[in-house]
């Protein structure tokens, strides 16, 4: 199924087939109706968001994450509240349904192991929202298989370098589900990043492999962040701009080394920060935020009291979208990063003079 959403607010038209994933959008339009090649800068109502549906990790305990050498940003091994209620969820599906559309499923744990993970996959269908997620892959079975072949448009597996991790993205493959994996890219494990993208070697039959950037946040520290002047941050995007067998991506957080570093990548397919601008993230305690890497809370609007129109209209809001608004205002390639993360610019990919961040006035 193909729909349109037409946003009279910010004048673009944007469109999104659930069937592959595929989404585009118009540029601003005219009086006219004409495209004037304009990015928008945002759009009326979230086009993705981030439903943290667990509230807790039942692998905190074991410390799988640390195990695998990455870090919990959301702390999993430490926070324990309730799962996000058939209820709660329901609610924000039925608002967004025809504004927005995927839900990308998340949280402090593996949303597979929701005690009403089926229930919660049928009230996306029911709202003509496209549901994905991630998963460490460890609780994993044939029948969560078939469940997310028959609602999800994708699933990414976690790379913890462990024989479930294999196990896991084999039965989604089985099951011809459309199978990511989604790497964590800090200096333990950049390495490996690039020997594997050397050697094509990632497990045959995957989608795509999509390089998440490690953040200093939770559980996830300062020392494990990469730099822009270590020589195996080029290294890495130098194989980025190779061909393979498998689709490479990335998250947002690496468009600005993107930026700077790949000669090949066309411009146009790159998407920079979208928190607060196309996507947000609600958490099981029903609270939004622009981005789910906000776990100081900076920004955070409770839904308790106002809809997700209102709290994406918000003045929390509007301060971290102007974040990106006042950023790197003397740079030529300010459109393509707008400054990269306005949570985190210590781990920013950019070294240029004309680097310049916006300042919150707090009086």
């Amino acid at each position: 199924m193909r729909y349109i959403i037409n946003d009279k607010k910010y004048n673009f038209r944007s469109a999104f087939d659930t069937e592959t994933g595929a989404y585009i959008r118009t540029g601003v339009l005219d009086e006219n109706g004409n495209d004037t090649g304009a990015d928008p800068f945002m759009a009326s109502y979230p086009h993705l968001i981030d439903v943290g549906i667990m509230g807790h990790c039942i692998h905190g305990k074991t410390g799988l994450c640390a195990k695998a050498g990455i870090g919990c940003y959301q702390s999993g091994m430490l926070v324990e509240q309730p799962n996000m209620s058939t209820q709660d969820f329901r609610w924000i599906a039925e608002q967004s349904r025809g504004r927005c559309n995927q839900f990308a499923l998340g949280g402090r744990g593996d949303p597979d192991q929701h005690e009403h993970f089926e229930e919660i996959l049928k009230i996306c269908r029911e709202n003509i929202l496209v549901p994905n997620f991630t998963t460490s892959g460890y609780g994993m079975t044939p029948e969560i298989a078939e469940l997310c072949k028959t609602y999800c448009g994708a699933v990414a597996v976690s790379w913890y370098r462990s024989e479930y991790t294999l196990r896991a993205i084999q039965m989604l493959l089985d099951a011809g589900v459309k199978t990511n994996i989604h790497y964590v890219l800090g200096k333990n494990s950049i390495d490996e990043a690039i020997e594997h993208l050397r050697n094509n070697d990632f497990p045959k039959g995957i989608n795509a492999v999509i390089f998440l950037l490690h953040k200093p946040a939770g559980q996830g520290t300062k020392a494990n962040m990469l730099e822009t002047d270590d020589p195996r941050v080029a290294e890495f995007f130098a194989e980025i701009d190779k061909r393979h067998p498998f689709k490479v991506g990335m998250d947002s957080c690496n468009v600005p080394g993107a930026v700077i570093f790949c000669k090949t990548i066309l411009p146009e397919s790159l998407d920079t920060c979208e928190g607060g601008r196309y996507s947000c993230y609600i958490g099981a305690d029903i609270v939004m935020v622009p981005c789910s890497f906000d776990q100081e809370k900076r920004y955070e609007v409770s839904l308790r009291n106002m809809t997700i129109t209102e709290a994406w209209n918000s003045d929390a809001f509007e301060r971290f979208r102007n974040k990106m608004r006042g950023a790197c205002l003397g740079c030529e390639k300010k459109d393509l990063c707008m400054g990269g993360c306005p949570l985190m610019p210590e781990i920013v990919f950019c070294t240029s003079e004309k680097r310049e961040l916006f300042k919150e006035n707090k009086t």
